[in-house]
């Protein structure tokens, strides 16, 4: 685990936890470590977990799929982030969603009650680590909130302008980048990809945004939505 004590100590759930307390508190949580090459599934749906896991390189996509094969990605997961903790400590019996690897990927996993249970050597980092796993799961359930929001909305073209908004706000400034291909902005934004990509365009020709690839920029001069 040495070579990834940079990476760690950028996690949320490792908060507080100086550098020299990193190390002990690893082989405490005994954690494992595997890597998964692109689109290849780390957990399935209708499988249940114990353990969650952190992005080390790479990322990965949450998706739910309906009966038809339809597609909608509810998150990505980026490098230094977690995934499926909601559902380890909830002790869900069958996962309503599939974590599929977006890139190749590290992926480090750890077993929830490690947490929540003291080790024979009464760690003294349970009760931090406790607290940054409540932060996590609280954070979580605002984005899921808002993206709840985002989908709401009637329209592709809503759709669009609520989600390029709140990823310029999220980098500071009007030109960003966004972690999705064309196929996956639909599949997260849950419209079709076609219609989605006459929208892009038709948003473009009008002046309000610009892009190329997964690069974005919103301009200055924005009509008001029909």
């Amino acid at each position: 685990m040495k070579n990834y004590t940079e990476i760690l100590r950028t996690v949320p759930l490792f908060k507080d936890i100086k550098e020299h307390e990193l190390q002990p508190l690893l082989a405490c949580l005994a954690p494992k470590l595997a890597r998964y090459e692109k689109n290849d599934i780390v957990f399935m749906s209708g499988n249940s977990i114990n353990s969650f896991g952190i992005v080390l390189s790479g990322q990965v996509h949450v998706v739910l799929e309906d009966f038809y094969g339809n597609r909608n990605i509810l998150a990505q997961i980026g490098k230094g982030n977690l995934f499926g903790e909601a559902f380890a400590f909830a002790e869900y019996k069958s996962l309503p969603v599939s974590i599929i690897a977006a890139a190749e990927s590290e992926l480090l996993f750890i077993d929830c009650r490690r947490i929540v249970s003291p080790c024979a050597n009464s760690c003294i980092y349970h009760r931090q680590l406790i607290q940054n796993m409540l932060n996590i799961l609280a954070l979580k359930n605002i984005t899921l909130t808002q993206k709840i929001e985002l989908v709401s909305k009637r329209t592709t073209r809503e759709k669009l302008l609520a989600y390029l908004s709140y990823e310029a706000k999220k980098a500071g400034k009007s030109s960003f980048r966004i972690p999705f291909d064309r196929q996956g902005l639909a599949d997260y934004l849950a419209v079709d990809r076609s219609a989605m990509s006459a929208v892009l365009s038709k948003l473009r020709k009008e002046g309000i945004i610009n892009f190329h690839k997964n690069k974005f920029e919103l301009l200055n001069q924005r009509k008001k939505s029909p």
